[in-house]
């Protein structure tokens, strides 16, 4: 009999957060790879050497099966071509290394039999949302690195004619190489034991991202970012049920809601909430971007996915339809956004100026317009860079075209120099806020728990009193203050409540919310700086 799971000695929090790290690294290196490979300039010397043409041509032909008595043109050599491929090499030796890792993952979080969902357990969806997106986008680039073959096939020729035996890694890495010519089928066909876990965290985003995805008239309707619009509530901290999930960037969800979907297509169709959340993420860009200024022309690359699936001929028309819908009216959705958010930022920037104290209630809001803005700045120079493949009739080029974006990134810079010069006033308003109410409020839904197992008490324990620790005069003392433990315990006891536990996290969503609110709020104390990265950061375009 099996071993049960205890998902307490997991650390599925720890290796998630290790795994994305990691990915972002991989993805750096195969990146360069790939910029290195397309450059006659720098790419490796021995791909253009004509006397090694047709070993090369042999090479790319017999791949993965090379034989290397056809390869005598390269026996002088051999060390060379060591030495200068090792490199290349390696870094594929590490992304297989990476997909054993992400699998393995995947395969103890379906075992555990996590519940996802974005507005209760939000580090841990976001965690794996990233790592699953990061993971296809890794192998959609890999796909694209030009002589992949030829540096793999030339390098473990050259390796076994020096040590008499091929690399230990490259049969492996040969096959990954062909399977994933065709990532995205690879992947969803990867992606079957994982539909559970993947469904529940798609499905969590159709209660948040409707709201992100919305025009400028459906904005000023609900005055949002607007101070003056409610004076009423103009000393009132503005909050929500789901604070994290507030400034979380539109490109990172429409990636989440795309990449998702390509492996998980079988829910098109069975959720209108599914399916009208794809269509929205389609028409509103026609590139998405896989990693800094790489971009895939998303709509032809899902039709060529989708071509030669049974029953998949609506789901061709509907990806035409929206890549219409993108070319045609994207440019002018995403210009009038603009054009509301360089007014909307204008006042917040005008009414902080005047009354710095309102910058401790009304934070998230200052997050949300840097974040916004951002994100709008973000697919104009994308877009910009990457016009439509078809070129459509009408105004559409010439809402690529800004002579007044230099006015929003202004706002966007006063903003955080204000945060920045302020920070002070931030950090009394939630050291306060922390202790007066968070703490309280934890302590008071601490006590309703009929049942709580050892691990969960002692996180809550902590965390509570770390909160109610804090005092303002820490803040006049110029302490340093360190929540990152904080934030990691919350994150550990999501894993915890989302499996099978005592206190599940669905039954005790109040409690959830209370504590995503309580880590936005130590943000506010020691993680300034790293927040306006993380909102408003274009250092991709320096």
């Amino acid at each position: 009999m099996s071993r049960q799971l205890n998902p307490n000695q997991q650390k599925i929090s720890e290796k998630l957060i290790i795994l994305n790290d990691r990915g972002i690294g991989i993805l750096t290196r195969i990146y360069n790879i790939k910029k290195a490979c397309g450059d006659t300039k720098s790419k490796p010397g021995f791909l253009s050497e004509k006397s090694l043409e047709s070993s090369i041509k042999f090479i790319v032909k017999r791949f993965p099966n090379i034989d290397v008595k056809g390869l005598a043109a390269i026996t002088n050599i051999k060390s060379e071509i060591i030495k200068s491929l090792s490199l290349y090499y390696y870094t594929f030796v590490d992304l297989l290394d990476f997909k054993d890792n992400v699998c393995e993952i995947l395969t103890t979080m379906d075992a555990l039999q996590i519940h996802l969902d974005i507005t209760l357990n939000y580090e841990l969806t976001k965690n794996y949302m990233d790592l699953v997106t990061t993971y296809v986008s890794l192998m959609i680039l890999l796909s694209r690195v030009e002589d992949r073959k030829a540096v793999l096939g030339l390098f473990n020729a050259a390796y076994e004619m020096q040590h008499q035996q091929s690399d230990q890694s490259f049969p492996r890495l040969g096959q990954m190489i062909i399977d994933y010519d065709a990532p995205v089928k690879k992947l969803a066909d990867e992606f079957i034991p994982h539909q559970r876990l993947l469904a529940s965290s798609i499905t969590s985003l159709t209660k948040i991202y409707p709201m992100r995805n919305l025009s400028a008239e459906k904005w000023r309707e609900l005055q949002l970012l607007s101070l003056v619009g409610t004076p009423a509530t103009l000393l009132k901290a503005a909050k929500t049920d789901t604070m994290s999930c507030e400034y979380v960037s539109l490109e990172t969800l429409d990636r989440w809601v795309i990449f998702g979907l390509m492996l998980n297509h079988q829910a098109l169709g069975h959720h209108d909430t599914i399916t009208s959340m794809w269509i929205s993420a389609l028409d509103s860009s026609w590139v998405v971007a896989l990693f800094r200024d790489e971009v895939i022309y998303i709509h032809q690359y899902i039709q060529n996915t989708f071509e030669g699936m049974k029953g998949y001929g609506k789901r061709i028309s509907e990806v035409k339809e929206c890549y219409n819908q993108a070319v045609q009216k994207a440019g002018l959705l995403h210009r009038e956004r603009r054009k509301f958010l360089r007014t909307a930022l204008k006042e917040l920037a005008t009414i902080m100026t005047d009354q710095p104290g309102l910058l401790g209630p009304k934070a998230l809001l200052i997050f949300i317009g840097l974040c916004y803005a951002r994100d709008e700045i973000l697919w104009l120079l994308r877009h910009n860079d990457n016009p439509p493949v078809v070129k459509s009739k009408g105004k559409s080029t010439e809402d690529l075209v800004d002579r007044q974006l230099p006015e929003l990134l202004f706002h966007m810079e006063e903003l955080r120099a204000l945060v920045r010069k302020y920070s002070q006033v931030m950090q009394r308003y939630y050291v306060q806020y922390l202790s007066g109410y968070d703490a309280i409020d934890l302590n008071f839904k601490m006590q309703q728990l009929q049942v709580c197992p050892e691990d969960e008490s002692i996180i809550l324990s902590s965390l509570y009193n770390t909160a109610a620790s804090l005092t303002v005069k820490q803040v006049e003392d110029n302490e340093t203050f360190d929540f990152r433990a904080f934030r990691l315990d919350w994150f550990r006891l999501q894993t915890f409540m989302s499996a099978k536990s005592a206190i599940r996290i669905v039954d005790f969503p109040d409690l959830a919310r209370l504590l995503d609110s309580m880590v936005f709020h130590t943000k506010m104390v020691d993680n300034l700086d790293e927040i306006l990265v993380e909102t408003s950061d274009l250092s991709i375009f320096c």
